[in-house]
């Protein structure tokens, strides 16, 4: 565990393990425990917590923003002693390692999206949940927030049919610092990776996209989408969280270990 100080925030960062380097990143809310849940051993990882979540610090830049957190973790590879690394992440974090490997084509090996949650347009329609979430917490508190919008027609139709982001949404008014964070939900769902379809269809790396059904969230068309875009791009759909977390879990781990150990030995892949 080590500490990046970025415009007055501390933020925390996790290296851990051997072999291949990949940097990935966890989701809007998550942090180092989401990431280690969802990345399977027998890999390095670099994780780096993003401004307002886990044990990082928010900073004084405002707005939050895509740019921002792919910047800061830039420096966290960097500070890692990376050249040359596969980056990744989960929702958010599958947005960033996008982002990398469009702005910062020479340092990026390879991508592991899973369950991304934009492509290529900024605040997508599927973000509006979480606007609608920031915008109670600031207008109105955690507690008359959240039960607004346990009542609201939003909770009734995840209720139904995304149980497992409704689980997560309400979980943004139980956070002990949920005023803070609203404001990093509202910037974020309001923004994207600020890349194209020509950003995407220029890669010419290795790709792991992963999406699942029964995911408001993160529709499982985001996930084609990404994937029919990026040229060499594997696909791979796995069992919702919603329906069945562990086998989820499972399958997601072995999906991202056999597309990084198939391409391990590939020189594109070996940070220099």
């Amino acid at each position: 565990m080590a500490t990046l100080l970025r415009d007055g925030a501390t933020l925390r960062m996790t290296d851990t393990g051997e072999g291949l380097a990949v940097v990935f990143q966890h989701g809007l809310g998550g942090g180092e425990a989401q990431v280690s849940q969802t990345f399977p051993l027998g890999f390095r990882r670099i994780t780096l917590e993003c401004r307002g979540h886990g044990g990082s610090g928010f900073g004084e830049r405002r707005p939050f923003s895509f740019e921002m957190f792919a910047d800061d973790v830039l420096a966290a590879a960097d500070r890692a002693g990376l050249d040359r690394f596969v980056a990744g992440g989960v929702s958010m974090g599958a947005g960033i390692a996008l982002r990398l490997a469009c702005r910062h084509r020479q340092r990026i090996a390879g991508l592991v999206l899973v369950r991304p949650a934009w492509t290529f347009s900024p605040a997508p329609q599927n973000m509006q949940l979480i606007a609608e979430a920031a915008g109670l917490i600031l207008e109105h508190g955690t507690g008359k927030g959240r039960a607004i919008f346990a009542q609201s027609e939003s909770a009734a139709r995840l209720y139904r049919e995304a149980p497992d982001n409704l689980s997560s949404l309400l979980g943004y008014f139980d956070r002990p610092d949920a005023n803070a964070f609203a404001q990093v939900l509202a910037d974020i769902a309001s923004d994207g990776p600020g890349v194209s379809e020509r950003d995407v269809a220029a890669l010419a790396i290795p790709a792991l996209v992963v999406g699942n059904a029964m995911d408001a969230v993160h529709p499982l068309s985001s996930a084609y989408a990404l994937a029919a875009a990026i040229p060499n791009a594997t696909f791979a759909q796995v069992t919702p969280k919603a329906a069945d977390c562990k086998k989820h879990f499972n399958e997601l781990h072995a999906q991202i270990a056999t597309f990084l150990q198939s391409h391990s030995n590939v020189r594109s892949l070996i940070p220099s």
